[in-house]
């Protein structure tokens, strides 16, 4: 985690950017307590998780107020009422039908949930994510019609091709709409993700090695 947080300090300080912290999201899909917590330990408040389930079976008895939690992973509708009671950021809206049931479970356990909407910039069927021609009219309807927190926008570029230009392109969108907050970079490419100010890195690998 040292040597992220330098490299991600060597590299804002070679951008000049002044006034710019990312937060990194420790990704700990599959890992278990004992290599989450020495992090818990040192400070580090940010986790990742891709399953509902995994999260509530892993975060139920350690969770707290200084420990926030981010749903990376697709979100069916039938698990939602687990989710907006655990975390506290969900990454992956993208569609009206999810949306509406997180504004309808937040209300009955009284939770305000920060929201990403995730957009499929490379057009690919196998993954989540809105149609950028059709951001404009989802995040209309999750802020207008149901007063959902929407702070940013997120993406998964498509795999072996340059993040950058996806980068780039999800960075205009969220300025077209007026939102502060990104979600981009992962592991083997959050250096990039810097320099389009990327708000939250999800790192998981670089952090705690590689999955089985």
């Amino acid at each position: 985690m040292t040597e992220i947080n330098k490299d991600i300090d060597q590299r804002i300080k070679e951008l000049n950017f002044n006034n710019y912290k990312p937060r990194v999201i420790a990704v700990s899909k599959t890992f278990p307590l004992d290599k989450i917590k020495p992090l818990i330990e040192i400070g580090h408040k940010d986790f990742g998780e891709n399953r509902v389930q995994e999260a509530i079976e892993k975060w139920s008895s350690i969770k707290n107020d200084s420990i926030k939690l981010h749903l990376i992973g697709k979100l069916q509708t039938n698990k939602v009422k687990f989710a907006v009671k655990l975390f506290d950021f969900i990454h992956s809206v993208d569609n009206e039908k999810l949306a509406a049931k997180i504004s309808e479970e937040q209300k009955k356990v009284d939770r305000n949930i920060k929201i990403f909407i995730q957009v499929n910039l490379g057009d690919e069927n196998q993954k989540s994510g809105v149609n950028p021609k059709l951001i404009d009219s989802l995040y209309k309807y999750c802020t207008q019609n149901l007063d959902l927190d929407v702070i940013g926008t997120m993406c998964l570029p498509p795999f072996g091709e340059d993040p950058e230009p996806y980068f780039r392109k999800l960075c205009e969108i969220n300025k077209n709409l007026n939102l502060n907050e990104l979600s981009m970079g992962m592991s083997n490419d959050y250096l990039t993700a810097l320099k389009y100010r990327s708000t939250y890195l999800r790192i998981g690998s670089k952090i705690f090695g590689q999955r089985d």
